[in-house]
């Protein structure tokens, strides 16, 4: 572009000193512009196509990244989750396990409690008893001599 300016400028002394001049001379350098300025202008669509390109690229790599980080966070939380309820079952099992324990180990209470209390009751009517004949002997042996 700068040559075409160097010959315009070139030309343009020379038109104003020479008066046989040629004006199509100026003509064809002012082609030459229009092309020089088409070819600038393609070349610079060319380069925004390319950057177009480039960006939607990156934009594309960027989305498949935040894709893949999504899909390793998800992947992440889903086994956290897992993890969470076999843990939470785990700890159920174990309290029934031990809330079971704990029940038979009320029964067999309760069982030695009503097993030692029916011994205590038929101890007490036992002795009751015994102390009954013994006193009903002592009254019998009392009343036979009379003192």
């Amino acid at each position: 572009m700068e040559a075409l300016l160097s010959q315009f400028t070139f030309l343009s002394d020379q038109a104003l000193q020479d008066k046989n001049f040629d004006p199509s001379t100026i003509e064809d350098l002012m082609k030459l512009f229009e092309i020089e300025a088409y070819k600038s202008w393609a070349a610079m669509e060319l380069e925004q196509e390319n950057e177009v390109k480039e960006a939607q690229v990156a934009m594309r790599d960027a989305e498949n990244y935040l894709d893949s980080v999504m899909e390793e966070a998800m992947d992440e939380f889903r086994q956290f989750e897992e993890e969470m309820e076999r843990m939470a079952k785990e700890e159920l099992e174990s309290l029934e396990k031990s809330a079971e324990t704990e029940r038979k180990m009320g029964k067999l209470m309760e069982k030695a409690a009503t097993i030692a209390s029916k011994r205590y009751i038929e101890a007490a009517l036992n002795s009751a008893t015994a102390s009954m004949k013994s006193a009903w002997k002592g009254l019998s042996s009392n009343k036979v001599h009379p003192s």
